[in-house]
């Protein structure tokens, strides 16, 4: 339920990119307008994920995956049914606001419900369906909406159709339990063992047998009465560094993944490709997505996070000072595409992984949100630059761009403590005293 949330983000996240070269052949967009939309988009996504950060740590993760879902169905279909481009600039903002929140707190679930040995690659696997399936198949919908309806509005229908993950709502409200790190961390042992009885047995409705205490007072490694959220700790002591150094490194990779994906089908019709021709050459390039986030989630199990990101960064930023220089022909156009965009969802997933494990429980929810909330408004501003950077300077301006985003953040990284093959509890409590 969470990975089928978290597949729909992906294509909404794409959604601009995709409707790009059709409104502008529709309404006459300029390219200023629609680069406002993906501002607008990803400021509201980094207001999500702040709120929906407090209020999962203060009333539990699980409503805030119906709650999300929901906004960002409704937003689409504000979308699909503005008759002025100011309602679909308000309808992308209350996407932003619920695909922002989803995410946040998806990950921050699934770090929690996975012991150490695991949890990498459980959080990992969030971006393979998103980061990789998610934006490798976003330009396939694009072309398959586009070739089922036609005319100037066939750009209301891939908004409307991506109103469908409305229908999981009633999924999310029977099967996801809140997660038993959280529910201990509230005092409330009983109903973390109750969730743990489930998880145990496979079944997350109806009658359980005889049920088992897997935690009590005495032997929980969580503290069994309830926690003071005190949410300022992520700036304070330990913390503040972990965050801020964190908060660095999103803004590189999401400034680079952004631009790319809202940028490239509109450079490859600038180019003189037709609308179609540009949607399939994406979606090539963006199969280096999903091969990314399979190396990190594979390498979260083996390799210790910062070595992955250092490398992964280090690949990146030769692969995109090559683009920018050598990509000349449509061949160099789709591999090095794919390179690049191969290392940017490695680095993403691997952020992913990384930022839940530096927080203690109490605020786990907020710190992973104030780090990818940062992500999110550089994935609102930087296509702005990369914009200004290609139309300057072309190919090479803009991918140099992302090449020193890649050299930043390969240096932050340096700065949080490596949480490889550690139990959370054994960093978070202590980090921000």
């Amino acid at each position: 339920m969470v990975l089928l949330g978290v597949f729909f983000d992906a294509l909404e996240q794409n959604a601009v990119g995709l409707v790009g070269p059709v409104l502008r052949e529709s309404w006459g967009t300029s390219a200023a307008e629609l680069g406002f939309l993906n501002t607008i988009t990803f400021t509201a996504a980094a207001l999500g994920r702040l709120t929906t950060g407090i209020i999962g740590d203060k009333m539990g993760r699980r409503a805030m995956l119906t709650v999300n879902l929901l906004l960002f169905s409704l937003g689409a279909l504000i979308c699909a049914f503005a008759p002025v481009y100011a309602v679909v600039a308000i309808g992308r903002f209350i996407v932003g606001f619920g695909l922002g929140g989803e995410i946040a707190i998806a990950v921050t679930m699934m770090s929690e419900f996975f012991a150490a040995r695991h949890r990498g690659t459980a959080v990992g696997i969030i971006n393979v369906t998103a980061g990789g399936l998610g934006n490798m198949l976003a330009p396939g919908f694009g072309v398959l909406v586009f070739t089922m309806f036609s005319g100037p509005d066939r750009w209301r229908w891939l908004f409307g159709l991506l109103a469908v993950p409305a229908l999981l709502v009633l999924f999310y409200r029977r099967f996801v339990p809140e997660t038993p790190r959280y529910l201990l961390s509230r005092g409330k042992v009983d109903e973390a063992n109750l969730v743990l009885n489930r998880l145990a047995s496979g079944r997350l409705r109806g009658e359980l047998g005889e049920p088992k205490h897997y935690i009590t007072a005495v032997d929980s490694g969580e503290r069994v009465v309830p926690e003071r959220n005190r949410l300022r700790d992520v700036f304070a002591g330990g913390l503040r560094r972990r965050t801020l150094s964190l908060g660095v490194a999103v803004c590189m990779s999401y400034g680079a993944q952004i631009s790319i994906l809202s940028l490239m089908p509109t450079i490859l019709v600038a180019q003189g490709h037709s609308i179609t021709k540009s949607l399939v050459f994406t979606l090539v390039m963006q199969s280096g997505s999903l091969v990314g986030a399979l190396v990190a989630s594979t390498a979260a199990r083996y390799v210790a996070r910062k070595v992955v990101l250092t490398v992964a960064a280090a690949l990146g930023c030769a692969a995109a000072f090559a683009f920018g220089f050598l990509a000349t022909d449509v061949a160099l156009i789709l591999t090095l595409g794919a390179a690049v965009n191969c290392c940017i969802i490695t680095l993403n997933t691997t952020i992913w992984i990384f930022a839940p494990e530096q927080f203690p429980t109490r605020v786990r929810a907020f710190g992973t949100s104030i780090i990818l909330a940062l992500g999110s408004l550089a994935g609102g501003l930087t296509p702005m630059l990369a914009g200004a950077a290609f139309d300057s300077y072309g190919m090479a301006g803009m991918f140099t761009l992302i090449g020193v985003l890649f050299v930043g953040l390969a240096v932050s990284v340096q700065i949080p403590p490596e949480t490889f093959g550690r139990p959370m509890e054994e960093d978070g409590p202590e980090a921000g005293k």
